[in-house]
């Protein structure tokens, strides 16, 4: 069920996003549409790294360093769909 699986990926990445980033909760309020590289100050290069590896960890997969670009840290939306795109392959 890809929808769901979405759903769930979505609860995923914003709880790594606050964790990762120390956000205090404001994740939670965070949609799909919402913006992330460029509009967050505390996702700089580091927490990037930072955030693969959680990625990594959490899902059990790997991310090869040519399939990072900056429009997959664009939105929440498209950093879920990476990640779903990920376990579906």
């Amino acid at each position: 069920m890809p929808q769901e699986r979405g759903l769930n990926t979505q609860k995923e990445v914003l709880s790594l996003l606050d964790e990762i980033l120390s956000l205090q909760g404001r994740a939670a309020a965070f949609g799909l549409d919402t913006p992330l590289l460029g509009a967050i100050p505390e996702l700089d290069s580091m927490a990037v790294v930072a955030l693969i590896t959680g990625f990594e960890e959490r899902f059990g997969f790997v991310v090869d360093d040519d399939e990072i670009e900056g429009s997959v840290f664009a939105t929440v939306g498209s950093l879920v769909a990476f990640i779903d795109g990920k376990l579906a392959g």
